[in-house]
C-alpha cells in the first residue's frame, strides 16, 4: 500500500466533516466539546479519588511552603550525610 492511499484516521474524519453542512459541523463541534468538558471532569474525579485515597493511607502531608522547604533540606542532609 503507498502512502497516498494510506490516508490516516484523523485525515478521514476531517475529510467527513467537511462535506456535512456548516449547521451539523457546528452541532458535531458542539458535542465534541461536551464530551471532552465530560473526559476532563471524569480524569480530575480520577485524581481526586487517587489522593483522597493516599490520604486515608497517609501518604500525604499538609504544611505550608516553609515546611516544605525544611523537609527537603532535611531529606538533603540524610541523602548526603
Amino acid at each position: 500500500m503507498s502512502k497516498t492511499t494510506q490516508t490516516s484516521q484523523f485525515q478521514q474524519a476531517l475529510e467527513a466533516v467537511e462535506v456535512l453542512s456548516l449547521e451539523d459541523q457546528a452541532m458535531l463541534l458542539d458535542i465534541l466539546q461536551n464530551r471532552l468538558q465530560q473526559q476532563r471532569r471524569n480524569e480530575l474525579l480520577k485524581e481526586v479519588a487517587e489522593v483522597r485515597q493516599e490520604y486515608a493511607e497517609g501518604n500525604v502531608k499538609f504544611g505550608s511552603v516553609a515546611d516544605f522547604m525544611a523537609e527537603l533540606d532535611d531529606s538533603e542532609e540524610k541523602a548526603h550525610g
